[in-house]
């Protein structure tokens, strides 16, 4: 795992080595064992070292190909390297999967990616040609972001190395279509950032860069892996998905450094966890964290899964004033405009367990694969024969009633006006501003449409996706990639700790996208047939409970302990400095809150969230 930056210079005004050097010091968390350089004049490569596989000085980059030619640097891991070593004979001269990675594009070309299995952001200069070639991973759990004028094209793995040039950030605007999706969904979809001039590159993607060019192009597609004809045989399905199971995992175990699990008690980890203590020859090392709120604490869950498996576990008891302290370095950590508030725990989890390892495995992904979140449950329920005619007699009613729960449901009802339903359903799930609610609130009143996502995939002959399964893709495409991955990738990097992510093994998501519904929705439950294989390792009385999130009691906080932030973030002063939103229906929202419309916090996060992004980075609207 490492952090990666560069650039190639098209014009008379290109980068120098200095500012290389400035854009690679920026990423110091991501690689504190190494850093490497390359500059010719045309390209500067620079590469900080998280040495994870083959800990010699010789596997550190950039790494030159053996017949000269070709550059890489590349953050991340590529699991079946050694197959692929074998597969085309290659001969290397170190053990890591660095090398047999360049050297497979030498023989191969830019086909070489579809031969990898794992997490990777690479670039690649071609020497002779001042080609740049970036490749990055399938589901996107490694990230680049570019810059690209006339004078030169500049990429990294966060977004401060950018920024914090400064021929790149004289020329940076807001992007105030990024504003809008960001108070709709909590988070930034690519390919934006908030900055117009900067983009996130997709996953599955090839970028190549020359002088005069820029080009991205997709090789693989979450869609394009949809077939005509689900899997509905259970005992086949259970059999190919723990056969799948076992070998991502085993792939991720793959290390020279100690490792561990994150463990929640939650379904995912669980499973994660119990398939790397049957496959380790030693107890895993787990880890959990817990709040002294009991409504958010899920460490003993955790623990009796841990003391069941009998792996070595590490828990931890954070109190809300260690917590809290961590919310200011947000915006500083994240970059842009980041709300979930998930990532405060997911950072002091990432914390204490670098103290004992230096990687970990997480459970992302299972919910989004599995369909096992509660909007998968409202998707069918509105997709219903009759269900549009009734909505707004029901929304109507609802509203009425006066009670918070019913007017959430009321708002999640409410599609009048918003471009997207899956968007729609995902805002209001997540307590977020619907489409219609972001328009008023914005000093430029967008219409939703334009700021809408693309919500359709094409499908292959004689297949159908129930309102459900397209709740779930919407989800994997944006809400996984752009939220979850981003979440974890800087939470863990932050404190130069890997993260990998078993569940999104490609092979594993083109299984999940083709099994019959039938087969993760059930009558026993959602996430049924991944259950019925934890359930041969952990007994399913350990998960007789309902669904609960990683979470903060966030509601809570904003009323007593974080209420400075909504005094000093949602002020008039404040809102009005920053220029992005009109003051008066902040004002309003924040009088409905403190008059017991306690739904409405994850709105009021939202803005504290904005404005404490815009005074960090100094950004008026």
């Amino acid at each position: 795992m490492c952090g990666i930056t560069g650039f190639l210079n098209r014009g008379p005004q290109g980068l120098t080595e200095g500012c290389l050097r400035q854009m690679n010091a920026c990423l110091a968390h991501r690689g504190p064992d190494a850093d490497g350089f390359f500059y010719d004049g045309r390209v500067g490569l620079g590469h900080r070292r998280l040495s994870v596989i083959d800990l010699s000085a010789a596997a550190n980059q950039p790494m030159q190909s053996h017949d000269g030619r070709y550059l890489i640097i590349y953050n991340g891991e590529v699991y079946n390297f050694q197959e692929i070593q074998r597969e085309l004979s290659l001969t290397t001269h170190t053990t890591s999967d660095t090398e047999v990675i360049l050297e497979a594009y030498v023989r191969l070309g830019p086909a070489f990616v579809q031969r990898l299995n794992g997490m990777f952001a690479i670039v690649i200069y071609d020497r002779q040609t001042g080609t740049l070639e970036l490749f990055r991973d399938r589901m996107g759990v490694k990230p680049i972001y570019y810059y690209c004028d006339a004078n030169f094209f500049a990429f990294a793995s966060e977004l401060k190395s950018l920024v914090a040039v400064p021929e790149i950030r004289r020329q940076l605007t807001l992007d105030h279509a990024a504003v809008a999706q960001f108070l709709h969904l909590g988070y930034v979809p690519r390919p934006r950032s908030i900055y117009a001039q900067i983009r996130k590159m997709d996953s599955g993607a090839q970028l190549s860069v020359t002088a005069t060019s820029l080009l991205e192009a997709p090789y693989w597609r979450l869609a394009d892996q949809l077939t005509s004809t689900p899997l509905a045989d259970e005992p086949a399905a259970k059999a190919q998905l723990k056969e799948l199971l076992t070998s991502s995992v085993r792939y991720r175990m793959i290390a020279d450094v100690p490792f561990g699990t994150f463990l929640s008690g939650g379904i995912d980890s669980s499973l994660v966890t119990a398939i790397a203590q049957q496959l380790s020859p030693t107890p895993v090392r787990t880890f959990s964290i817990g709040f002294e709120s009991a409504r958010h604490n899920e460490a003993e869950y955790a623990a009796a899964v841990a003391q069941h498996l009998g792996t070595e576990h590490h828990r931890f008891t954070v109190t809300e004033r260690e917590a809290q302290a961590s919310i200011a370095d947000l915006a500083a950590i994240y970059d842009e405009p980041f709300a979930d508030s998930s990532a405060v725990p997911t950072l002091m989890v990432a914390k204490l367990a670098r103290a004992h390892v230096t990687m970990t495995l997480s459970g992302d992904g299972g919910d989004e694969l599995f369909l096992g979140y509660g909007s998968y449950q409202w998707a069918r329920r509105l997709a219903r024969p009759g269900a549009q005619l009734l909505r707004q007699p029901a929304r109507v009613a609802l509203q009425s009633l006066g009670n918070n729960r019913a007017r959430r449901v009321a708002q999640l009802l409410d599609e009048r006006g918003h471009a997207g339903a899956r968007s729609h359903l995902f805002s209001q799930e997540q307590y977020l501003f619907s489409g219609a609610e972001v328009s008023r609130l914005l000093r430029a009143h967008p219409a939703p449409a334009s700021f809408a996502l693309p919500e359709t995939w094409p499908l292959p002959a004689g297949r159908h996706l129930n309102a459900a399964e397209q709740q779930a893709l919407f989800d994997l495409t944006y809400y996984l990639q752009d939220d979850l991955l981003v979440k974890v990738d800087r939470a863990t990097m932050r404190h130069s700790l890997e993260a990998r992510v078993p569940l999104l093994d490609y092979r594993l998501v083109q299984f999940a996208l083709n099994l019959a519904p039938s087969l993760k929705m059930h009558p026993e439950g959602a996430k049924y047939l991944l259950k019925q294989v934890l359930y041969d390792y952990v007994p399913a009385a350990l998960f007789d409970r309902p669904k609960q999130g990683f979470s903060i009691p966030l509601g809570a906080w904003l009323r007593g302990p974080l209420r400075y932030l909504l005094d000093e973030y949602t002020s008039e002063a404040a809102v009005r400095r920053a220029g992005l939103v009109e003051y008066e229906p902040v004002r309003q929202l924040r009088q409905r809150f403190e008059q017991g419309e306690d739904y409405l916090y994850n709105r009021l996060w939202l803005l504290v969230v904005l404005h404490q992004w815009a005074a960090t980075h100094e950004v008026v609207g």
